[in-house]
């Protein structure tokens, strides 16, 4: 079984890849709509009206889509309407018809780096920069670390840490083409000469061990989780959600109204760019 790439394999390549660390380093300016005023719900704001030492951002595809960044499965164009997106992110696939799989996550990372982080992600580097909190993200876009988050655990990999498919060797990407293209042949690898592929995990894949291991051990230990733009009911986010120790609030922030785990507290039906702000207005408020 081939191993999926880990978070010391994402860190082990951005300290090789310059443009990998330059979203580490770069203040980025925001175009994204600023937050609207939004008052939390009395009983949001008594909850957090205390210290917090271990905080937890958990987050899914709701805190990019803010960003225009749309779904895995809603955001496919013209060109790849006829595709269902469950079909290309396979290793099958891969070794079906790559220069297809290849330019749909080619045409996805040009989406991803066009947009720019909005004031939910912006939010998130401040809780981490003032009240030292960690973020595990089901994302495979890099906007957490344009926003100034660092050591994200990225569950699901990411768009801009490919990798060759034979040997696991970290390939470093230039900037994504200007136009989509239907097919395009991926580089390949200059240690063993494969093929080099996305540095996600596909469906059929194990999550990478060792960001499973880092992110259960937070969660373990969190005394605050922010559930964001994910519903902490669909796998690994319900089971991440149920770690937590009882007596630690956990508030979902997403606008999508549905089921949701019993072990959510409290629920905030907004997105990302407005949740995350009050919540950080809130956190910074004398008790």
């Amino acid at each position: 079984m081939k191993r999926v790439l880990s978070q010391s394999d994402f860190d082990r390549f951005a300290a090789r890849s310059p443009a990998i660390a330059r979203h580490r380093m770069i203040a980025v300016s925001v175009t994204a709509p600023s937050a609207e005023p939004f008052e939390l719900p009395a009983a949001v704001a008594t909850a957090l009206a205390r210290p917090f030492r271990r905080i937890v951002v958990f987050s899914g595809a709701g805190m990019s889509a803010d960003s225009g960044i749309p779904t895995f499965r809603s955001g496919n164009n013209g060109l790849w309407k006829e595709f269902d997106p469950q079909d290309l992110a396979t290793p099958e696939a891969w070794r079906r018809d790559k220069e297809t799989v290849w330019g749909w996550y080619e045409w996805r990372r040009g989406l991803v780096s066009k947009a720019q982080p909005n004031p939910g992600h912006v939010a998130v580097a401040q809780l981490q920069r003032e009240f030292g909190a960690s973020v595990v993200t089901q994302n495979v876009d890099d906007l957490h670390e344009r926003a100034g988050v660092t050591r994200v655990i990225h569950l699901h990999g990411s768009l801009f840490a490919a990798r060759c498919f034979a040997c696991d060797e970290p390939h470093e990407l230039g900037m994504p083409q200007a136009e989509a293209h239907r097919r395009l042949m991926p580089p390949r690898c200059a240690r063993c000469d494969d093929h080099v592929r996305p540095g996600v995990v596909w469906f059929g894949e194990s999550l990478p061990e060792e960001a499973v291991r880092q992110a259960s051990t937070l969660m373990r230990q969190c005394d605050l989780l922010l559930v964001v733009g994910t519903s902490g009911v669909v796998h690994p986010a319900a089971g991440m959600v149920n770690l937590v120790p009882r007596g630690a609030p956990v508030i979902e922030i997403n606008p999508q109204a549905g089921q949701r785990s019993s072990r959510i507290d409290h629920s905030l039906q907004t997105t990302a760019a407005i949740g995350l702000p009050a919540v950080l207005r809130r956190l910074r408020a004398p008790a």
